[in-house]
């Protein structure tokens, strides 16, 4: 349970902080944020690919990585247009 959680913070971190990198520009995030919309993003993007049977590899699981990694791009620049209309 607890290599769970700690897995889900450091696959989360890595994915939020790819989403950045992959996205132009600068997004007024903070670590924090990020961090958060990643661990979301890796958790959401796991249980689509368990859903759609993607998760039976012996190794590193690309397609689960690319899940989220795609759901994180999303999630970071949601966030950022959220937060950019709540201060204008």
């Amino acid at each position: 349970m607890i290599g769970a959680i700690v897995g889900a913070i450091i696959i989360g971190a890595i994915i939020g902080a790819l989403a950045r990198l992959v996205i132009p520009g600068r997004q007024d995030l903070s670590i924090g944020l990020t961090l958060i919309v990643g661990i979301v993003a890796a958790l959401i993007g796991s249980a689509i690919a368990a859903a759609l049977g993607l998760t039976n590899t012996s190794g590193i699981n690309w397609w689960e990585h690319l899940i989220q990694l795609a759901l994180a791009v999303i999630g970071v620049l949601l966030v950022v247009q959220m937060r950019a209309k709540r201060t204008h």
